[in-house]
């Protein structure tokens, strides 16, 4: 057996002799080796820990086919919901921290006006999903008694800015 050079370390490789003699697939090897700590090998690993990463190789292909069968724009416009949903965490905590919320809400609207008019049929609803957050933002800051200016100290290091 030889081993290959990856950033991660050298990972033993398999040839076909090897397989013939432990009946094992050198290419599914590499895929658990790649999921194991460093240090740990392949040939190391009990029967029942080599199913369990069988299946969780087979599980990450299955989702690699699912991402790459889904359109890049669903992806991203998933991915800025998530920041939608950490500005309204940070938000509706009973301490908002307006810095974290003005960092998600800045990273929402630089990929809903980064990407304008290539985000499919989410557009108008990230574009609105930012107008809502925008006023919750707004509205949170006042009932915790800082102006609507932003320019209230929230004790965050928030200077209010871009929002």
């Amino acid at each position: 057996m030889s081993t290959l050079w990856t950033p991660d370390g050298e990972r033993p490789v398999a040839d076909a002799a090897t397989e013939q003699a432990t009946g094992r697939d050198p290419d599914m090897d590499a895929a658990i080796a790649a999921l194991l700590p460093e240090g740990v090998d392949v040939a190391s690993l009990s029967d029942e820990q080599r199913a369990q990463a069988e299946q969780l190789v087979h599980e990450m292909s299955e989702a690699r086919s699912r991402l790459l069968a889904t359109p890049a724009a669903t992806i991203v416009a998933n991915h800025a919901m998530g920041l939608y949903e950490l500005a309204a965490l940070h938000l509706s905590a009973p301490e908002p921290d307006f810095a974290a919320a003005t960092l998600a809400i800045d990273a929402l609207d630089a990929l809903v006006s980064g990407l304008e008019g290539r985000l499919g049929d989410d557009e108008a609803t990230l574009r609105q999903a930012l107008t809502q957050v925008r006023l919750a933002y707004v509205q949170v800051r006042r009932a915790h008694g800082h102006d609507d200016t932003g320019t209230g100290d929230t004790g965050t290091g928030d200077t209010g800015d871009d929002v």
